[in-house]
């Protein structure tokens, strides 16, 4: 089962970030693009226990409440020397308020607790599903890029994580770079060519 142009699907998140990335990545091959606000639904609460699961049940709930397929995004940030954290739990650190200033110095200082030379090694993943209404049909794809974790934050993005994640080859954080500079090479965009492969007429 393959979208065409025309088609509509519903981005299943309230993340402005994930809106406008995705938005841009979808824009070449003429779909017709909601959101949750533009139909009234709630964002379903992240309850699996890995990317995959909350990416297919988000877009799962959304395809049901709007009888669109629909497109969802779970991501995170793993970092090694906290043991993979924050990883499928990264916007919990950032609680209720989304504080994610205040969770990127409660990073910094869990890490600093473990050693003064931590290893900073860390990773991005992301997991995009597609679902359409009634269990037609669901697919997830994931993607995933390697890096470092840095301090002090750099960069005036504030989506998420990205002042603090350096992509491996690179002198710019997520943060520092352009939308079409991240876009080039984020874990988003490792998982989005997998679903235009499968789940896209070209």
């Amino acid at each position: 089962m393959k979208l065409k142009r025309g088609d509509t699907i519903v981005i299943a998140t309230k993340n402005e970030g994930k809106i406008v990335e995705l938005t841009n990545l979808l824009a070449p091959y003429g779909l017709r693009i909601l959101t949750l606000q533009e139909l009234n639904l709630p964002e379903p609460e992240e309850i699996g226990l890995t990317f995959k699961d909350n990416a297919l049940l988000k877009a799962q709930a959304c395809a049901d409440a709007s009888n669109f397929p629909s497109l969802a995004d779970d991501s995170g940030l793993s970092i090694r020397a906290l043991g993979g954290q924050p990883g499928v739990f990264t916007s919990r650190w950032a609680g209720p308020s989304k504080d994610y200033q205040h969770a990127m110095k409660k990073i910094n200082d869990e890490i600093l607790a473990i050693d003064s030379h931590p290893d900073r090694r860390a990773s991005f993943i992301c997991s995009i599903a597609l679902c359409f209404p009634g269990k037609q049909g669901a697919f997830s794809f994931e993607g995933k890029i390697d890096g470092e974790f840095v301090w002090p934050a750099r960069g005036s993005d504030n989506m998420g994580f990205d002042p603090i994640f350096m992509p491996q080859g690179h002198k710019k954080t997520f943060a520092q770079m352009s939308l079409e500079e991240k876009q080039s090479v984020s874990h988003r965009r490792i998982a989005f060519q997998k679903f235009l492969e499968i789940c896209v007429e070209k």
